[in-house]
């Protein structure tokens, strides 16, 4: 049995007056969050040209920001528990807008990943400080409602970055996307100290630094091999990142089930509601990180639409995530979680198995009923399985509770970056190469156009370039015979730059199909065990709950 410091912790019956304002707050601040990575999105293709970025440097601008902010959570989530959440809330904007004022400054593809890394820090300040604020503020029967408007808040930003991000970059260059956080960081800034309460855990005892750092070893490693291993080789980076990441993961678990206060008891693993609501987060945002990766580079390069287009286009996923969290706060009650989160998970299912359908000929309309489905899956699925990972957590432990859930999230959206979207490069190079074979392309530029999808159309277009330098050149031709040898050059060469253009489009839309499907089937698997794993009801659990609530409450105001 574990002893724990019964010193008495002054609390207000009532709750605090202005929570909702205070929720506020916490959705803006989780809002920079999600928008940092779906702005960057559509800012992609123009960074890339602006500054000669390879597809290694670009992976690395996306993940520099994901490693730092994975690793860190539960480290950071558990400062801030004992010092202060609204602190950690307060360092966190601060960190993230400097971050982001670095980036827009930054012009070298090394500058650029390390702002992004700077961001993920603060990132990892504020994630698990917005929902060890909001637990804490709200009485636990506000709570489930308080988290479906904050659980709605990540699916609006999921949209509204794009549609941000593309309204800066038809007039600004790329960097400007980096500013789209700083005045929502500065707003949020200022608005914390005025309308969100001061909390921290109601104990004294010291952090378990130990399994801290043996978190940030053994999640970072993880992260670090999820996005070497699937894009750049199985070498010795990745090998050495798993063996890292594996030995850190045990040790932390033996020193964990060791100490006398772990900073993360992993007991708590062995309940089925617990254990079921970390592996849905952890197979929602795969599916949802890779869904959006791949639908984003369809829209845009497939498609033909600007940045600002492709947003407007991600919208009704934002408004079904909406609808889906109304649904689930009037469900789950009522039907219990294992039924809307089984449901949830179902709809993700099918949005994915739609998008096998996916083939050359594919318009948006294709694309708008699984957007659709998987907004109003989001919005079922995601917060009674948030609701239950807090609920978990004793109030000496919110920030704990705050980062488990976002590590699962997180680890989920890395997850679905590398696996799906390795395995839809190595489909849309396969598929290519079986349209192009026979061509009289040089196979340097066959090569490169296997690449990715961007790499694929910039050789289209150069080659229908030279077709265009060729007829202008037949004009002005010396003699009749040189100028007809000259048209039907550039004829052959446009004919081809159409060639290349259409086997690029429909290789990339076969392997979105394929992909798809591939993701369908871990998405639908996922389903069946996350649904044997929770329980009918929550009153089997419930005494865990109560038990842990014997610890020691927080100093937040209520």
């Amino acid at each position: 049995m574990r002893l724990v410091m019964t010193e008495p912790v002054e609390k207000m019956e009532r709750p605090y007056a202005r929570r909702w304002w205070a929720l506020l707050v916490l959705c803006l601040s989780l809002l920079i969050i999600v928008m940092a990575n779906t702005a960057l999105t559509v800012a992609a293709p123009d960074m890339t040209k602006d500054l000669g970025l390879s597809s290694a440097d670009l992976q690395w601008v996306i993940d520099g920001y994901t490693v730092p902010y994975a690793a860190l959570m539960l480290l950071l989530g558990a400062i801030g528990d004992k010092y202060s959440r609204r602190g950690a809330l307060v360092l966190g904007l601060l960190v993230f807008g400097g971050g982001a004022v670095f980036g827009y400054l930054a012009d070298s593809a090394a500058t650029v990943i390390a702002a992004r890394a700077v961001m993920g820090v603060g990132a990892a300040l504020i994630m698990p400080a917005t929902l060890s604020l909001l637990a804490a503020t709200f009485p636990r029967a506000e709570r489930a409602k308080a988290i479906t408007l904050w659980t709605a808040t990540a699916g609006l930003a999921i949209a509204a970055g794009p549609v941000v991000a593309g309204a800066l970059l038809r007039n600004h260059g790329w960097s400007s996307t980096f500013l789209i956080n700083v005045p929502i960081a500065a707003v949020a800034l200022v608005a914390a100290f005025v309308l969100v309460p001061p909390s921290k855990a109601g104990h004294h005892d010291r952090i378990d630094y130990v399994g801290g750092l043996l978190s940030v070893l053994w999640t970072g490693a993880l992260v670090y091999m999820i996005i070497q291993g699937p894009h750049f080789g199985w070498g010795a980076k990745a090998v050495t990142a798993a063996v890292i990441a594996g030995a850190g993961l045990i040790a932390f678990v033996l020193w964990e089930l060791r100490h006398p206060r772990p900073i993360l008891d992993v007991r708590r693993f062995a309940h089925r509601r617990f254990a079921g609501s970390n592996l849905a987060v952890a197979l929602f945002f795969l599916a949802v990180f890779g869904a959006f990766y791949f639908l984003t580079q369809h829209l845009q390069f497939v498609l033909g639409y600007d940045a600002l287009q492709t947003g407007v286009r991600m919208l009704p996923l934002a408004g079904a995530v909406f609808v889906g969290s109304a649904l689930t706060g009037w469900l789950t009650p009522r039907t219990g979680m294992k039924w809307t989160v089984s449901a949830g998970m179902v709809l993700g299912t099918v949005a994915l198995a739609l998008l096998t359908r996916v083939d050359a000929g594919s318009t948006y309309g294709d694309f708008l009923a699984p957007l659709i489905i998987l907004g109003l899956a989001i919005g079922l699925a995601l917060s009674p399985c948030t609701d239950a990972i807090m609920g978990a957590f004793p109030e000496s432990e919110l920030g704990v509770g705050g980062a488990v859930n976002d590590t699962s999230l997180e680890l989920g959206g890395s997850l679905g970056i590398a696996i799906l979207g390795s395995l839809l490069a190595t489909s849309y190079g396969n598929h290519l190469g079986d349209a192009t074979a026979g061509s009289k392309l040089p196979p340097s530029a066959l090569d490169t156009a296997r690449d990715s999808v961007g790499a694929g159309y910039a050789v289209a277009q150069g080659i229908a370039d030279k077709a265009h330098q060729v007829a202008a050149q037949a004009a002005h031709a010396s003699s009749p015979q040189q100028a007809a040898q000259l048209k039907q050059q550039a004829g052959e060469l446009a004919a081809g730059a159409r060639q290349m253009a259409d086997a690029v489009g429909s290789s990339f839309s076969d392997a979105v199909a394929h992909t798809s499907l591939v993701g369908a089937v871990v998405l639908g698997v996922g389903t069946v065990l996350v649904a044997l794993l929770l329980p009918r009801r929550a009153g089997a659990e419930a005494a865990e709950v109560k038990e842990t609530e014997k610890e020691p409450a927080d100093t937040s105001a209520r």
